[in-house]
C-alpha cells in the first residue's frame, strides 16, 4: 500500500470557495498555515493558527463540504474558543478529556447553527444544536450547561477540532515554539480585520457574527472586579472613614501645654447602596443587585452593620441596615428619580462615606456633588427599539455625572 499524499490543490480550492462564500472571513482563512497530519480524524486547529489536515479526509470529502469545514475551523479561532474553554474549566472546575470533549461539542453548536447555506454545503452528521435537541443562537458556555455526555453524544468520541476548539494541547500539535504559528499581536490583527469587514457590510453576515464583531470592537469588561475595585478605592480614599477622636490624644498635644488635641482616627467606612427598583429594571437585574450588595459588604471588610440599602423608584423607601442580602425588601416598579434615593441616604445619621448606586441610568441625577464619594453600577442598555422608552418615546437618559465613578454591569 502507498501512503496517500495530501491533495493541496483540492484543499486550497475549497479554501478559495469558502472565502468567496464568506468574504468577511477571507483574512482569517488565508492566515491559517496548513500542516499535514495523519493523527487527526478530519481537520483541526491549534491556538497558534495552524490547521492540521488529514489526507484521507480531504481525499474522500467533496470540495463543497471542505469549504464549510474551513469556515468551521477558523471560526473556533476567531471566537476564542480555546481561551473561553480554559476560563470555563477554571471557573467550573471541569477537568479531564471528557469535559474537553463536551467543550468541543458546545463550541461546534455555537458555530454550526449559522455556518452552512449560501454557498456552503452542510455535511452529514454535523454537530449542531438540533442534533442535541437544543435551541439555536446560544453561546458555547450556554450549551455547555444544557447537556452531558450520553446516548446522544456516544458517537462523537472521534470529534477532535484541536486545542483551538477546547484549549487542551495535543501531542500531535507543534506547540508554541513550532514553526509558522502566529504571534498574539498577529492573531489580534486578524480578528480586527475580520471584525472590520463584518461591521463594514453587516447585512451579509449572520447575527452570531455581527454580535461577535461588536464585541471585538468593544470587548466585555470584567465588571464584577471593576465594581469591587471601585468600591474599595472609594472606601479607602483619604477622608473616607476618617474622624477626630479624643480616645487617643494627638501627639501634637505636647506642643500645646494644658490642651488635649484629638487625633485623626480611621474607622471602617459606612456605605449606602441605592438600588433602582423602577419598572425599567428587570427581576434578573434586581437579583444581580442583591448579589452585588453582598459583594460590597465583603469589599469593605465584611461589616454588614456599616452597609445600608435604599430601594428607590420615583420615591425612596426606608434605608435598611444589611443583615442578609436575600432578606432585603425591594419595593418599587414605577418611574425613576434617584435624587430621592440620594436624599434619603444622605439624611441618615451618621452619614455614608460612600454611596453605591445600582441602576439602568434612566433617571435624573442630583445637580450638585454629594459630600461623599459615589460609585455607579450601570445596568447595560442599548439605545434601540423600545429599550429607552418610559413616558416619552424620544427620551434618552442623561449620562451619570462626572463626579461619579461608573462601572457598566454586563
Amino acid at each position: 500500500m502507498t501512503t496517500r499524499e495530501l491533495d493541496l490543490d483540492k484543499l486550497f480550492a475549497a479554501r478559495l470557495q469558502a472565502a468567496r462564500a464568506r468574504p468577511y472571513l477571507a483574512t482569517a482563512l488565508f492566515a491559517l498555515h496548513t500542516v499535514e497530519s495523519r493523527r487527526v480524524p478530519t481537520m483541526a486547529v491549534d491556538r497558534h493558527w495552524r490547521c492540521y489536515v488529514s489526507p484521507g479526509f480531504v481525499d474522500r470529502t467533496p470540495v463543497e463540504e471542505l469549504a464549510g469545514v474551513w469556515v468551521h475551523e477558523v471560526s473556533h479561532l476567531l471566537r476564542d474558543h480555546h481561551g473561553r474553554s480554559d476560563r470555563v474549566a477554571r471557573e467550573r472546575g471541569l477537568t479531564g478529556p471528557g469535559e474537553r470533549l463536551r467543550m468541543n461539542i458546545a463550541a461546534d453548536c455555537e458555530i454550526n447553527d449559522d455556518v452552512f447555506g449560501d454557498g456552503l454545503v452542510k455535511p452529514e452528521g454535523v454537530v449542531d444544536p438540533a442534533f442535541l435537541r437544543l435551541p439555536e443562537g446560544q453561546l458555547m458556555e450556554d450549551y455547555l450547561r444544557q447537556f452531558q455526555l450520553g446516548p446522544l453524544t456516544q458517537e462523537l468520541a472521534w470529534l477532535d477540532c484541536g486545542s483551538g476548539a477546547d484549549g487542551l494541547e495535543r501531542e500531535w500539535e507543534l506547540g508554541p515554539d513550532g514553526a509558522h504559528g502566529l504571534s498574539e499581536q498577529e492573531r489580534d490583527a486578524v480578528r480586527f480585520r475580520v471584525a472590520q469587514g463584518i461591521k463594514g457590510r453587516p447585512g451579509s453576515a449572520p447575527e452570531g457574527w455581527r454580535r461577535w464583531a461588536e464585541e471585538a470592537f468593544h470587548p466585555p469588561q470584567p465588571w464584577r472586579e471593576l465594581l469591587g475595585a471601585a468600591v474599595r478605592s472609594a472606601a479607602s480614599a483619604p477622608g473616607a472613614g476618617e474622624d477626630y477622636s479624643y480616645g487617643r490624644p494627638s501627639r501634637r498635644s505636647a506642643g500645646v501645654p494644658g490642651t488635649v488635641l484629638p487625633s485623626l482616627r480611621r474607622r471602617p467606612p459606612r456605605v449606602s447602596v441605592i438600588i433602582d427598583t423602577s419598572g425599567s429594571v428587570s427581576d434578573a437585574e434586581l437579583g444581580s443587585a442583591l448579589l452585588e450588595v453582598a459583594a460590597i459588604s465583603r469589599a469593605v471588610g465584611g461589616r454588614r452593620d456599616l452597609v445600608t440599602v435604599v430601594s428607590c423608584d420615583a420615591a425612596a423607601n426606608v434605608a435598611h441596615p444589611l443583615c442578609r442580602a436575600e432578606g432585603i425588601s425591594l419595593v418599587g416598579g414605577g418611574g425613576t428619580d434617584l435624587r430621592t434615593g440620594f436624599g434619603t441616604a444622605l439624611r441618615r445619621r451618621p452619614g455614608p462615606d460612600v454611596i453605591v448606586v445600582l441602576t439602568d441610568g434612566q433617571t435624573p441625577w442630583p445637580s450638585s456633588r454629594p459630600p461623599c464619594r459615589t460609585v455607579v453600577g450601570l445596568f447595560s442598555r442599548h439605545h434601540s427599539g423600545t429599550t429607552w422608552i418610559e413616558d416619552d418615546p424620544d427620551y434618552v437618559p442623561a449620562a451619570p455625572p462626572d463626579w461619579a465613578r461608573v462601572v457598566e454591569i454586563g
